[in-house]
């Protein structure tokens, strides 16, 4: 059944971020666009956020990973997204799925015939079991068909589909959020009990022309997971040009925190960019304090 689209923010990776974020504006916004059709097409809604988005998250709550001892939350490392954009009657799709390693070639098929590129296939963590791995893609074109073909090409991978219950108030963080907050120098977002935060980069980003926000995957991702007793596991991406990777991959291994992937998410980015993952658990407020020395390393917004 379909649900309703919502056009209240949803608790996810980018609510934080996307409410301080001026939105960027591309020739059409999601305000202007009918996104009914899209949802239609899925079998679920998504939520309007601000450059002219309408985001989809579909969470792997199917999977129980753990990485170290530590059993990773679908909010931490293994949420797939689906970005839509507008321009007048057509649109872009961009986003990435997480997938288990039987599923790549299945969900891979079904995007190549149905018109959509893959612009990245990889690892974000290592260690982690069961395995996963994260494909991006991106699509022209009119948005309804392009959310037919992501349907049927996640209906090759186990990835929930029907539209969550009416989510409560998200289970408290064990964390010294302020603390936290303060350190990283941004306000985070309580994304089903994990501590989000979704920082943009000063510069504005395009791929192939068109404007990237912020909710469409270009922000620097962090996450903390607590764990009780002061601690927590990170991890996400930061979001670099070629002249920052070395600086925070150095700085970031400095505070103990383990880099474990180097990548592009796109393919006519500009600037080009190289998204750096990274994993670590320890005492949360340590941790915070190593993301910040990384991130004095980034040409971020203030």
């Amino acid at each position: 059944m379909l649900v309703p689209i919502r056009k209240k923010p949803l608790q996810s990776l980018f609510v934080a971020a996307s409410i301080a974020l001026v939105g960027v504006s591309n020739s059409a916004s999601a305000a202007d666009y009918d996104w009914s059709a899209v949802a239609k097409a899925l079998g679920r809604s998504g939520t309007e956020m601000p450059g002219g988005v309408y985001r989809v998250g579909l969470g792997r709550s199917d999977l129980k990973v753990t990485l170290d001892g530590v059993q990773i939350k679908p909010p931490l490392a293994l949420g797939s997204y689906l970005a839509f954009q507008s321009m007048g009657k057509s649109g872009m799709v961009m986003g990435d799925l997480v997938l288990t390693g039987d599923e790549v070639n299945p969900v891979m098929k079904k995007l190549v015939e149905g018109g959509i590129e893959i612009t990245a296939l990889h690892n974000h963590l290592l260690r982690n079991e069961p395995f996963t791995m994260y494909m991006h893609f991106q699509g022209r074109g009119d948005p309804a068909k392009l959310a037919a073909v992501l349907r049927a090409a996640l209906e090759e991978s186990k990835t929930p589909l029907a539209g969550p219950a009416s989510a409560g108030s998200p289970p408290p963080i064990d964390l010294d959020t302020a603390a936290i907050e303060k350190t990283l120098g941004a306000k985070g977002a309580n994304n089903g009990g994990v501590l989000a935060f979704n920082i943009p980069r000063a510069d504005t980003i395009k791929d192939a022309g068109m404007t990237i926000p912020i909710a469409a995957g270009s922000g620097i991702v962090i996450n903390f997971q607590p764990l009780g007793g002061g601690k927590a596991a990170i991890t996400g991406d930061f979001v670099l040009v070629a002249k920052e990777v070395n600086p925070v991959l150095k700085t970031l291994r400095e505070n103990g925190i383990e880099v474990t992937a180097l990548h592009s998410h796109m393919l006519n980015d500009s600037p080009r960019l190289f998204f750096m993952h990274y994993w670590a658990n320890d005492d949360a407020l340590k941790l915070a304090g190593g993301l910040k020395a990384a991130l004095d390393k980034v040409h971020r917004k203030k």
